[in-house]
């Protein structure tokens, strides 16, 4: 059977840390505070200048060359991020040119917020199971330090900067991409998680009090139980679906939220905590790439082997949510 399999990961986090320490000199907080409800204690965050398609950049050539390919070699890049450079070139564009794919390469980006990764994993998939393009790569990268408001301590305390990527390559194998499953409820991702862009209404620039208008704003209280819910559906149901029990799964990878939610999962779905992976500590919410960052810090700490069974979830802005279920090649 014709599958696409992870040949290769990569990550990149900017070098500048912001720590709990230094936040409570810029806003109302505490390393305390900040742990006990995130589970968060540092962040990456990029320099001024340096924007998502830097970190994208980066993330990608060490995924290639973990792949023991090149540029030439991949066919389709797919970016997931809501903090793109510009509106156009998309950030896939500018990885082709500053990384010399060929002029060939099928490249667009998709913006699914913090599921991001997930949609481009699940739309990369399928041109290389239905025999379209043989290779592809697929990034997740963010610079959520631009559109976090920094005087806001409900939201400028969880989120990072940082980007990951994966090759995949196109095989006749029974491992690799099983199933993917996905979601989306629009009605809750107007009323509880936005970044305004082009169009700023009235409700939307009440809730930023005459600040940066296209900043992220968050109900966390209804963002943290739709998650919880949603990630502990998807996973019980993709392994239904693959007719496996839940003991059968080595381990599951969610969206580093943070750690409060990714416990809830675990108590939810009753599995214990060494179960789900966590990173989420170090690096904050770096949504689109805080998925593949947490699956590369997995694969170099040695958690996943040959034939392992892992799950991939996340849940974001859209709402949207989803799920990839592989059997590791």
């Amino acid at each position: 059977m014709l599958r696409a399999i992870i040949a290769g990961t990569g990550s990149f986090l900017p070098p500048r840390i912001i720590t709990n320490a230094e936040l409570e000199t810029m806003v109302d907080t505490s390393d305390e505070w900040i742990v006990s409800r995130t589970g968060v204690h540092e962040r990456h965050v990029a320099d001024a200048m340096v924007f998502t398609s830097d970190l994208a950049i980066e993330a990608a050539r060490n995924a290639i060359e973990n792949a023991s390919m090149s540029p030439e070699d991949i066919e389709l890049i797919v970016v997931a991020t809501l903090t793109a450079d510009m509106h156009t070139p998309s950030v896939a564009c500018i990885v082709q040119s500053a990384l010399g794919f060929s002029k060939n390469t099928m490249a667009f980006d998709i913006n699914a917020a913090c599921s991001g990764f997930i949609y481009a994993i699940t739309i990369a998939n399928q041109f290389l199971q239905n025999g379209v393009y043989k290779t592809a790569l697929v990034i997740g990268a963010e610079t959520m330090s631009k559109v976090t408001d920094w005087e806001d301590r409900n939201t400028c305390v969880l989120f990072g900067d940082g980007a990951g990527a994966v090759v995949l390559k196109a095989a006749e194998t029974e491992d690799g991409i099983l199933l993917t499953s996905a979601g989306c409820d629009g009605i809750a991702g107007i009323k509880s998680l936005t970044i305004p862009g082009l169009k700023v209404s009235d409700e939307e620039a009440k809730k930023r009090e005459n600040r940066n208008l296209c900043t992220i704003r968050m109900d966390g209280g209804e963002v943290f139980k739709y998650a919880v819910r949603m990630m502990s559906e998807q996973i019980t149901t993709i392994i239904e679906k693959a007719g496996l029990k839940l003991e059968d799964v080595k381990l599951i990878i969610p969206h580093q939220a943070n750690a409060r939610i990714l416990e809830a999962i675990a108590h939810r779905i009753q599995v214990d905590k060494s179960v789900i992976f966590f990173n989420v500590s170090h690096s904050g919410n770096t949504s689109a790439a805080s998925v593949p960052l947490a699956l590369q810090a997995a694969v170099q700490a040695d958690r996943i082997h040959k034939d392992d069974y892992i799950i991939l979830v996340g849940l974001g802005g859209g709402i949207t949510w989803g799920a990839v279920l592989i059997k590791w090649a």
